[in-house]
C-alpha cells in the first residue's frame, strides 16, 4: 500500500490513478491514523511552500512524516514534495522544511515562469529509479522554484534559465522535480522503477 499525504492541494487523484495503472494500491492519507500498512509513502506537489507545511501540520501530520525520514522508510517527493524535502524556500522565507536535502529553494532566473511543460533530465549518477531509461526522455514540469544545488545527493539535472537539480536521493529518501503521473510512459516507468526498485 502506498500512501499519499493529503495537505489540501496536492495533485491526489492523477497520482493514485497512475499507481493503479501500475498495479498497485493507493491511499490518501490525511491524519497519522490513515497511515496504518502503507509500506511506501508520496508527498505530492501542486502549490505554495509556507502553506503546504501550515497545512501538514494543521493536520497533525508534520512529526508522522518526520518519524518517516528518520526511520529511513521509502519516501517519493514530487514537484512541491521535493522543495519541502529541503532546509528551505525563498518562497516562504520564514519557513523550515524538512531539511533531508541541504539547500535553499530559489525562484526560477528565467524569461518565463513559471517553468511549464516538458524539458530533459540528464543523468549523473546511475540509480535503479532510472533503470529502463534510454537517456533521452522528458519529463513534464510546473513550476516557479528550483534547487539549484547540485551535489552528491543530485541524481539528475535539468536546465531551465540555469541548471537545477531534477531527482534527488538520500538514503530511501527520493525527490522529482517533475511530475512522473503527467510524463507518459516515461513518468510511468519513473513511479514503477521506485515503488518496485527503491
Amino acid at each position: 500500500m502506498i500512501g499519499l499525504i493529503n495537505y489540501g492541494a496536492g495533485n491526489l487523484r492523477s497520482i493514485s490513478q497512475a499507481i493503479t495503472v501500475l498495479g498497485y494500491e493507493a491511499r490518501i492519507i490525511s491524519s497519522p491514523e490513515e497511515a496504518e500498512g502503507i509500506k511506501k509513502l508520496i508527498i505530492p506537489g501542486v502549490g505554495s511552500f509556507g502553506a503546504a507545511l501550515s497545512e501538514i501540520r494543521r493536520r497533525n501530520l508534520e512529526n508522522f512524516v518526520r518519524d518517516w525520514l528518520t526511520d529511513k522508510k521509502p519516501l517519493l517527493g514530487i514537484c512541491l514534495g521535493l522543495q519541502l524535502l529541503c532546509e528551505s524556500s525563498e518562497e516562504s522565507p520564514t519557513e523550515s522544511g524538512f531539511g533531508i536535502f541541504p539547500g535553499r529553494c530559489r525562484k526560477i532566473r528565467a524569461g518565463k515562469i513559471p517553468h511549464t511543460g516538458w524539458n530533459s533530465v540528464k543523468i549523473i549518477n546511475n540509480d535503479p529509479i532510472f533503470d529502463g531509461f534510454a537517456g533521452d526522455e522528458k519529463f513534464y514540469f510546473v513550476h516557479s522554484f528550483s534547487r539549484l544545488e547540485i551535489d552528491c545527493f543530485s541524481l539528475a539535472l535539468t536546465e531551465y534559465g540555469e541548471t537545477f537539480s531534477s531527482v534527488l536521493k538520500r538514503d530511501s529518501t527520493y525527490a522529482c522535480q517533475f511530475h512522473p503521473e503527467k510524463s507518459g510512459a516515461s513518468g510511468l516507468n519513473f513511479l514503477r522503477n521506485w515503488v518496485e526498485k527503491c
